[in-house]
């Protein structure tokens, strides 16, 4: 008889990033599959969504680094999994991957890690603690930048016998379609936002952090204006705070410096991304540090849009350079510039050819299902050892 797989994923909240959006996708896809499926979380915005005749949700303080919360959280956890009959935990963050490490121990059940990101690794500690993701019987890498990170930076901790695998984030290329938008909702947003429909829009949405890149995109309109003589634009920096007061009046005084005030909008948040996409003649990620999959590149190319990023992390796997977008040097503003040129200068059929192949890149790499499946095809192996 085969053992039916019970899987309990734990995530700090269940917000709309890249790892909660993942969460969400396979919890869903695993109870489509007669698995049984579970979450525990601290609560986010995405939980609301949740088929909760599907997925069963667990509340609990998993987002907390308080080491004593992480220890009471062994005690939950491993009760949850005795009266779930867990077989497969799943932890997508390091806080409670150290809870989930020592409840699968106390339990004696299969434990698998997701690493999201580069982490900060300066000190000794920090390191030790990142360590956690590793100590797994399979630890997931979302892009073989990561992948490859891993083997630079941890080679201490990993295990043979452990398995350290890439399986690449993978977008809702039906939500991320430009085929889907509402002309309706689209022309509200136009209006909202106030946007000339006889400018050229660059979009770039990301959360306003310094190493996003917000000043460097800030620096090549400058230029775009100085060096190529472009003026016929409008762009939005799309992406909220988030408290960061004093590096949103950093970029506003940037703004002001180079006389952009009546070119550049800041946006806090858009609830449909993929209307936000379908308003862009083109995208900007600008990241200074790699990004672990940059899912921005991902969802523009799925909207069938050109893509102007960074030639570091993840969007070097994600963009086809020259074909589906442009890869230029990061942390240069005068690169940056010359790539959105190069985009401006573009003829409507090339626009259009550029989304296609970008559309077709995305539909074939990174569609959800097939990242969803990846990782249903592993829990299998790990259960059949």
């Amino acid at each position: 008889m085969t053992t039916k797989i019970n899987v309990l994923q734990v995530i700090p909240k269940l917000g709309y990033g890249g790892a909660e959006t993942g969460c969400y996708d396979i919890a869903h896809y695993l109870a489509e599959q007669n698995c049984n499926s579970h979450i525990a979380t601290s609560g986010g915005e995405l939980l609301k969504f949740v088929k909760k005749n599907k997925v069963k949700v667990f509340r609990l303080p998993v987002h907390s680094k308080n080491p004593i919360l992480i220890f009471l959280n062994i005690f939950f956890l491993s009760f949850i999994i005795l009266l779930k009959k867990i077989n497969i935990v799943h932890a997508r963050s390091r806080a409670p991957a150290w809870s989930c490490y020592f409840a699968c121990k106390l339990t004696n059940t299969n434990f698998v890690t997701t690493f999201h990101g580069t982490y900060n690794f300066q000190s000794k500690f920090k390191k030790f603690y990142n360590s956690i993701m590793l100590r797994s019987n399979l630890t997931i890498a979302g892009s073989n930048f990561i992948f490859g990170h891993i083997n630079d930076n941890y080679n201490e901790y990993l295990n043979k016998k452990k398995k350290l695998r890439v399986i690449f984030r993978g977008i809702n290329v039906d939500y991320f379609n430009p085929k889907n938008i509402s002309i309706l909702k689209q022309e509200r947003l136009k209006q909202e936002w106030n946007l000339d429909l006889n400018k050229f829009t660059i979009l770039m949405p990301g959360r306003l952090t310094y190493w996003k890149g917000q000043e460097k995109l800030i620096e090549a309109l400058n230029i775009l204006i100085e060096d190529y003589n472009f003026t016929n634009f409008q762009a939005i920096i799309l992406g909220s705070d988030q408290g960061r007061k004093v590096y949103y009046k950093k970029l506003l005084s940037l703004v002001e410096r180079y006389s952009l005030t009546k070119k550049i909008k800041f946006i806090q948040n858009c609830k449909e991304m993929p209307l936000a996409y379908s308003l862009a003649d083109v995208v900007v990620s600008a990241s200074i540090e790699p990004e672990a999959f940059g899912r921005v590149s991902v969802e523009t190319q799925s909207m069938g849009k050109p893509i102007v990023a960074s030639n570091i992390g993840g969007s070097k796997e994600t963009i086809l350079n020259k074909k589906s977008g442009f890869l230029y040097k990061y942390d240069d503003p005068r690169d940056l510039a010359k790539s959105l040129n190069t985009v401006i200068q573009l003829s409507q059929e090339e626009l259009k050819l550029m989304g296609n192949e970008g559309r077709k890149n995305i539909s074939k790499k990174f569609d959800v299902e097939a990242m969803c499946d990846s990782n249903l095809r592993e829990y299998k192996k790990l259960l059949k050892n």
